[in-house]
């Protein structure tokens, strides 16, 4: 998440760099479909990303346009939401995020929450392992029943 935090840092710096009177006539947007589809997300999903602050497309009319800064945030909400943050959690450490500094708090704020989230998915992980030997052992054991109880003739017929 670190290199994640950096490259998108990056890209929102990039970004923040350039304000509407001065963007350069290469930066690129993306329309709201293309970007549904390079992430693998639904329009609906970025709608409700941008009514929380999340992302801040550029609007022209009623068209969505995507800038680099807005794929780098998209990311890290993706991957934040894959290792199991919540939005809230997400949008705090982007927050924190400070182009022109050393950017301490948000790393902190970062690494404390994935400690966090590491020991949750930790326990998950133990209990799961639990469930899986418990079927494991369950299934052996019906297994054996059936082959008692079933007739020579039919295992040999198979």
């Amino acid at each position: 998440m670190t290199t994640m935090l950096k490259r998108a840092g990056e890209a929102v710096a990039n970004n923040n760099n350039n304000n509407d009177a001065t963007m350069s006539a290469e930066e690129e947007f993306v329309r709201i479909g293309e970007m549904a589809r390079k992430y693998g997300v639904t329009l609906r999903a970025l709608r409700f990303y941008e009514d929380k602050g999340l992302i801040a497309p550029k609007r022209e009319g009623s068209t969505r346009l995507y800038s680099r800064r807005d794929n780098a945030r998209l990311k890290l909400i993706l991957l934040g939401r894959k290792i199991g943050f919540s939005l809230r959690d997400v949008k705090q450490i982007m927050d924190l995020y400070d182009p022109s500094g050393a950017n301490i708090k948000q790393l902190r704020l970062a690494l404390d929450k994935s400690e966090k989230q590491m020991a949750r998915l930790q326990k998950q992980r133990a209990v799961i392992d639990d469930a899986v030997g418990e079927l494991s052992n369950l299934m052996a054991d019906v297994r054996a029943k059936l082959a008692d109880r079933t007739p020579a003739s039919a295992v040999a017929a198979r």
